[in-house]
C-alpha cells in the first residue's frame, strides 16, 4: 500500500515566497496524514502567464537560488513531492515539474504539449521510484494525448501524476470539465495505472493571464478501473489522499502496451502516410 495525495491550492503568480509557504503548508498537512507521495499544481512556484516577458521574470534554472530555498524549506518533511515551476534552460523556457524528497532533487519532467507557445516542448519521459513503486509525471494538456502516459506505463510506472493549472473561460468551462475527465479515465484504464489529476483553484480575474475565468479545482485520484477513489471539492483549497494497492490486479490492465507492441509498425506507417 502507498498513501498518495495532491494539494489543490491557490497560486499567486509572481510571488515565489508566498507560493513556497503554500508548499510547506501542504507538506505539513500531508505529513500529519501519513501521505508518502504527493503533487502540487503546475507552475505553482512562479505562476502561469500569458506574456513570455512576464514568464521570464518568474523563471529560473533548475539549479538556482530558488531551488535551493525550496530544498532547504522542505528537507524536514517526510513526504516525496512534485511541484511546478517555469524553468530556464539556456535561453529556452520549459514548463517543468521538479520531484523532491528530503531536500534532494530526484529529477524533472517538462510538459510535452505546452498550451502557451513560448514554452519549448519536453520530450523526455522519466520514471521515478518511491519505496519500490514506480511513478511518472505528466503536465495538464499532456493527459489528452495517449503517448506520454503509455510510454511511462511501459517503463513500469503504476501511478501517473498530472499537475494542472486550469483557468478556463466561462463559455468553455463545461466542455473542458467533461473532456478532461474523460481523457483521464481513458489514460487510467488503457494503461492500468492510478491517475492523479491535481489541479489548482482560482476565483475571479487573474491579471497574469488577462481575462476573467474560473479555476474550478476538481482534483481526483482514479484507480486503474477509472473509478474515483478520492476527490476535492470544487472552488476550494483542499488536500486529497488515498491508500492505493499496487499489488492488486485490475481488469484489463495495460491494454495500451499490448496494442503498441502489436500495431507499432502499422501506426508508424499511418503517421508517415498522413505526413505525406
Amino acid at each position: 500500500m502507498l498513501r498518495i495525495g495532491h494539494y489543490q491550492c491557490v497560486c499567486h503568480p509572481g510571488e515565489f515566497e508566498r507560493n513556497l509557504e503554500t508548499v510547506c503548508e501542504g507538506l505539513q498537512m500531508a505529513a500529519e496524514r501519513g501521505i508518502e507521495l504527493m503533487s502540487f499544481p503546475e507552475s505553482l512556484l512562479g505562476g502561469y502567464f500569458a506574456s513570455e516577458e512576464d514568464c521570464r521574470q518568474n523563471a529560473w534554472p533548475l539549479y538556482s537560488p530558488q531551488t535551493q530555498e525550496l530544498l532547504a524549506a522542505t528537507q524536514d518533511y517526510p513526504v516525496m513531492f512534485m511541484v511546478g515551476f517555469n524553468e530556464l534552460r539556456g535561453e529556452d523556457l520549459y514548463n517543468t515539474v521538479v520531484v523532491v524528497e528530503r531536500g534532494e532533487v530526484k529529477g524533472t519532467y517538462s510538459k510535452a504539449f505546452p498550451v502557451v507557445g513560448y514554452f519549448t516542448p519536453g520530450r523526455e519521459t522519466p520514471v521515478f521510484d518511491k519505496n519500490g513503486h514506480k511513478f511518472g509525471v505528466i503536465i495538464c494538456a499532456d493527459g489528452a494525448y495517449p503517448e506520454p502516459t503509455r510510454i511511462m506505463a511501459m517503463k513500469g510506472a503504476k501511478i501517473i501524476f498530472a499537475p494542472h493549472y486550469n483557468y478556463i473561460r466561462p463559455d468553455t468551462l463545461i466542455d473542458h470539465y467533461v473532456n478532461v475527465r474523460n481523457d483521464h479515465i481513458a489514460r487510467a484504464t488503457e494503461n492500468g495505472v492510478f491517475f492523479v489529476r491535481g489541479n489548482n483553484v482560482e476565483v475571479g480575474y487573474q491579471e497574469s493571464l488577462g481575462y476573467e475565468g474560473v479555476g474550478y479545482g476538481d482534483s481526483y485520484i482514479l484507480d486503474p478501473n477509472g473509478q474515483i477513489v478520492a476527490a476535492a471539492n470544487l472552488h476550494a483549497q483542499t488536500l486529497i489522499w488515498a491508500d492505493i494497492d499496487l499489488e492488486r490486479h485490475y481488469y484489463g490492465s495495460n491494454k495500451a502496451a499490448r496494442s503498441a507492441k502489436v500495431f507499432w509498425q502499422q501506426l508508424r506507417d499511418a503517421v508517415l502516410a498522413e505526413e505525406g
